[in-house]
C-alpha cells in the first residue's frame, strides 16, 4: 500500500486542480507525472564504480 501513496496524492492534485478550474495546469501536472514514470522505467541502471 506504500507504494500508492505518490500516485494517490498526484491523482488529488489534479482533481483539485480541476475543481478549482486550472484544468490547463492540471493537465500539465498529469503530463509531468507521466514523464517521470516513463522516464524511471526506461532510464539505463546506475552502475556502481568498484574502488580501485
Amino acid at each position: 500500500m506504500k507504494g500508492f501513496g505518490p500516485w494517490l496524492a498526484v491523482l488529488a492534485v489534479v482533481l483539485l486542480l480541476t475543481a478549482l478550474r486550472l484544468r490547463t495546469l492540471a493537465a500539465a501536472v498529469s503530463l509531468g507525472w507521466l514523464a517521470w514514470c516513463v522516464w524511471t522505467w526506461v532510464r539505463p541502471a546506475r552502475r556502481h564504480r568498484e574502488p580501485d
